[in-house]
């Protein structure tokens, strides 16, 4: 799958079209997404998916354009721009077409089909999505991004749609006969493995991708392929996780995720001055982003950076996961304590305004003598590497060479930096920001949950756990049916709507049961088991393992989904696995435990020969291929004792080992509803202890964190 609107070579956004007469605003004024709010002065006579336009073209026998972007989305800006504030355009469109506007963050249901049909046509596949319907529903034709007029070896976007009415008129009857074959298509896809294929077991499947990533890998300048380059957390977690079965002789896919993260940490695609990550680099080597930021990307890459500090010791891993959270609480923190969406592209009109600099910008800001240094070490040249002359920053040089080249003690070199990376930044915050899509994605915020909670453990912050207990919270209270206990979509200006999906309800339970052991209240524990349980209940199928990415009842997704790739957003299907499996096997659930079983029976015969598709499943697989530890650490966690203990744990890189606290007291209580054999263990001789147990053996405990560490590492 491609996971990115897919641009010709680089050109600016057009600008905006004059000023005219005021234009009566479509049907998408109603709507709360910004993005269909971009689209809500445009002469196009858009409709929202709903059965209101499909109901219009089965009356009045017409195809439905069906338009599918997001509001970051650089190319759907283009073409909006280009294509449907055009008189002319607009007029095709709604002379001859019911047009449909669809966020794909509001409907990933609505968007992971058409994108798939798309793919299976040959169309490709990104954002923006321009696919032409039956009134059925049924994809028959369309694209990506159209161009205005020919060009990169593109149609023009008129001559699409004359050509798609004429050949409506013309062939209707086989058109849709395509549409119907296209849908059944679709919907093998989630059909069960041919009888007796069992699929190969979980070892061969992570040699397999091992060894595909391997060979994928970019030597030169780390990660996978060539431009444009993802991050791809995915594959990294997956090659965390196949190194730590064997660290001494698995060395080089540690170095793998290495190499990608020290080559992203210095390149452009690294917020320099903010912190963060923008969503890909046009280039193999990092250096120039699209400079879209997605929160997904945000806790993602927090993730992999806790954990491969975890794995080293590296603090520089530390800082960059701190860099992130430091932009998330700045930026895409909403006033209630939710997390929202993503940052544009663009500000100005123009991609990248926002970020680059040049040496006049910099000495106006620093001055002459710290804007030296500043310029030699991110790469600020008088030719710049970006358009226009400006520079995107990155790590041209390191601090000692700094210090050389200037004559400078590092230190001094260090002192300076910092001063002018802060001064920067406050420039930068006076400049026209990038738009901000504020809408709260339920998914979204299950990551960052999870992210910050597990950084409040590695960096031994607890403000990080307020956060993620904040934002927690608000999905409970703002984004949940009291009815019947499931999620909810989005959350956007006041108003929650949009039934959860399956990638909501798994990644707010991972969310719940990080948070839960950052803050061990059993309340987090007990929120994941009711979420997981509604998410079995609405997603599972039952007959053929796994579970559908859709929630059931919708008659307009003619086809429900098993998602099959871990791209730049996580299949549900991976995220649901990892839930029901990581929970199964905290609590004792052994129903959970074969559940997240027959889902990995049903992918390993789907994976085989391409494993390295779906990289998240293969880490939910390595927790169940074991052996999975139980850590209990009983005692007050605010007491010192305890908190050493929870510390030699926390420093450590141990992805298969589960963590429950008992303190004896309340907590303890309410885990015993949950895991009665952890609320058993106490203190010993009222002392803090520690257990560490396999298929609820547990050693001798244990009460002094040296004790604890070599338990924990097998040496005693």
């Amino acid at each position: 799958m491609i996971e990115h609107d897919p641009p010709p070579p680089h050109v600016p956004a057009p600008p905006p079209a004059p000023a005219g007469a005021a234009r009566r605003p479509n049907r998408l004024i109603r709507e709360k997404s910004p993005y269909l709010l971009q689209h809500a002065s445009n002469p196009v006579d858009w409709f929202p998916w709903g059965e209101e336009a499909f109901a219009k073209a089965r009356a009045e026998g017409r195809p439905i354009f069906l338009s599918i972007g997001y509001s970051t989305c650089h190319w759907c800006h283009v073409m909006e721009r280009e294509s449907f504030e055009d008189e002319t355009v607009a007029g095709l469109l709604n002379r001859h077409f019911v047009p449909i506007k669809v966020d794909r963050e509001e409907r990933p249901d609505v968007d992971r089909l058409y994108l798939t049909a798309a793919q299976a046509m040959g169309l490709g596949g990104g954002w923006p999505l321009n696919l032409f319907l039956t009134p059925a529903l049924e994809p028959f034709h369309g694209g990506t991004y159209f161009p205005p007029e020919e060009r990169y070896g593109r149609p023009a976007f008129r001559q699409v749609l004359e050509s798609v009415h004429e050949t409506w008129r013309e062939q209707r009857a086989g058109i849709e006969e395509s549409g119907g074959r296209v849908l059944a298509l679709l919907a093998s896809l989630a059909a069960p493995a041919p009888t007796g294929a069992a699929g190969p077991g979980s070892g061969e499947l992570f040699e397999e991708a091992f060894e595909h990533l391997e060979q994928a890998h970019d030597a030169r300048a780390g990660g996978f392929g060539s431009a444009p380059k993802f991050p791809s957390v995915a594959n990294l977690d997956f090659l965390l996780r196949y190194w730590s079965r064997d660290r001494r002789s698995r060395g080089a896919a540690l170095e793998l995720v290495v190499r990608q993260l020290d080559a992203m940490r210095a390149g452009g695609i690294h917020d320099q001055l903010g912190g963060g990550f923008h969503r890909y680099s046009t280039d193999a080597g990092w250096l120039v982003p699209h400079f879209e930021k997605m929160l997904y990307d945000q806790a993602q890459l927090a993730w992999i950076h806790l954990d491969v500090h975890q794995a080293t010791g590296r603090p520089e891993y530390a800082a960059t996961a701190r860099g992130i959270f430091d932009y998330v609480v700045r930026d895409l923190t909403s006033p209630e304590g939710a997390f929202t969406s993503a940052e544009d592209a663009d500000s100005g009109g123009e991609e990248g305004r926002f970020y680059v600099w040049t040496p006049a910008g910099t000495a106006a800001a620093l001055g002459a003598e710290d804007s030296r240094v500043f310029d030699f070490v991110h790469g600020v040249t008088p030719r710049g590497n970006f358009e226009h002359g400006a520079s995107v920053l990155h790590l041209a040089h390191t601090t000692a060479e700094a210090a050389q080249h200037f004559g400078l003690a590092q230190a001094e070199v260090g002192r300076r930096l910092s001063g002018a990376r802060a001064r920067l930044l406050e420039a930068r915050a006076r400049r026209v920001r990038p738009d901000r899509d504020g809408k709260v994605l339920t998914a979204w915020n299950g990551l960052m949950i999870s992210a910050f909670a597990r950084g409040a453990r590695v960096l031994e912050d607890p403000g990080l756990a307020a956060c993620a207990t904040r934002a927690a919270e608000f999905v409970w209270t703002a984004l949940r049916d009291g009815r019947d206990g499931a999620l909810l979509r989005r959350w956007c200006a006041g108003e929650a709507a949009g039934a959860g999906q399956l990638a909501d309800h798994a990644a707010y339970a991972i969310g719940c049961v990080d948070l839960y052991q950052a803050t061990y209240d059993p309340r987090w524990l007990e929120r994941a088991v009711a979420v997981t349980g509604v998410m079995i209940e609405r997603f599972e199928d039952a007959a053929r393992g796994g579970f559908f990415e859709s929630p059931p009842g919708d008659p307009s997704i003619r086809v429900r989904m098993k998602d099959g790739f871990d791209g730049a957003e996580i299949a549900g299907g991976s995220l649901a696995a990892h839930a029901v499996q990581t929970l199964g096997a905290l609590l004792g659930r052994r129903d959970w435990l074969e559940r997240a079983g027959r889902a990995f029976g049903y992918y390993r015969a789907r994976l085989a020969g391409n494993a390295w598709a779906m990289p998240r499943m293969l880490v939910a697989m390595d927790l169940a291929a074991g052996p999975v530890r139980h850590v209990v650490v009983a005692g007050d966690p605010e007491a010192a004792g305890t908190r050493a203990l929870l510390r030699e744990f926390d420093r450590r890189f141990l992805p298969r080992d589960l963590l429950l606290v008992a303190d004896g007291a309340e907590r303890s209580r309410r885990l015993a509803e949950l895991a009665p054999f952890a609320a058993a263990l106490t203190p010993q001789a009222g002392r803090p202890a520690a257990y560490v147990c396999v298929d609820h053996a547990c050693r001798l405990p244990v009460t002094d964190a040296p004790g604890f560490g070599a338990l924990l590492d097998g040496d005693s």
